[in-house]
């Protein structure tokens, strides 16, 4: 009875190994989103996807998606034209494009930051990533920058100048966790300039507060303050470091601390 049962254990094991690497080969498993909008053709694969929560805003939805279409298109034109003078290079398939919008946090139910990530491949050396933000007011319907929450952001101006040592300093504190302090140098951070249209791609971090922001975050794409491998960064500024520049709708939506899993999750 012994041996028997043995042999039975056996063979249900190997029918659970076996069951489970059939469902590791199910295309279920590695069912992807379905694009909200695609081109597909022998030089390109296209696509945009739209999370659900900007989604479920139809204006804000239609705004991403009309951006992300052209977008796409204009890849897909620059793939055809490159396909009929240099073959060569897609006999391996067609480039690829991938751009995805997502929400990061909403604030005040009124202001929502919005991430959207690019994914590129054009056989090069290697595969690349963009990021950039967009800060969406709900009330009119459109999209906004960081004007309204304080006194003044002129170029160069004291406003600009904390928010740009303060991001610096966030982004050599990013460098010593991965063990990257070399490069945590003026060399590298010299494109973070203290002008809103060059400090950095922006969005309202959520905060432990409800209804709050505990801050910005600036997010830079690879390349951008350090090198290829390194990947991404982000850079928190907390709104403390800004209090004596915010307006009255500043004041009125930051507060509160950066919970610990919005960073353990841009990591």
């Amino acid at each position: 009875m012994d041996h028997q049962a043995k042999r039975a254990g056996s063979a249900l094991r190997a029918l659970a190994v076996l069951a489970a690497m059939m469902a590791l080969a199910s295309p279920l498993r590695a069912a992807e989103p379905k694009p909200d909008a695609i081109i597909k053709t022998q030089s390109v694969r296209a696509t945009v996807l739209l999370d659900d929560k900007i989604k479920a805003d139809p204006v804000l939805s239609a705004d991403c998606l009309a951006e992300g279409k052209k977008w796409i298109e204009k890849n897909a034109a620059e793939a055809a034209a490159s396909r009929k003078s240099d073959p060569q290079f897609f006999k391996d398939g067609g480039w690829e494009f991938e751009r995805k919008y997502s929400v990061r946090s909403v604030v005040g139910d009124r202001y929502v930051s919005v991430l959207r990530d690019d994914y590129m491949d054009t056989h090069a050396a290697h595969p690349n990533s963009g990021v950039n933000t967009i800060l969406w007011d709900k009330t009119a319907a459109k999209r906004i920058s960081i004007r309204p929450f304080f006194t003044e952001t002129a170029d160069n101006g004291a406003t600009m100048k904390a928010m740009q040592k303060a991001i610096i300093a966030s982004l050599r504190s990013e460098k010593k966790k991965r063990d990257a302090g070399d490069t945590a140098t003026n060399e590298w951070f010299k494109d973070v300039q203290p002008t809103l249209l060059k400090i950095g791609a922006v969005t309202l971090a959520p905060s432990t507060e409800a209804g709050k922001s505990s801050g910005l975050t600036f997010h830079y794409p690879p390349y951008a303050v350090g090198p290829y491998a390194e990947g991404q960064y982000v850079a928190f500024v907390p709104w403390e470091a800004l209090k004596p520049y915010l307006t009255p709708e500043g004041a009125r939506i930051f507060g509160g601390a950066r919970p610990k899993g919005d960073e353990d999750s841009e990591q």
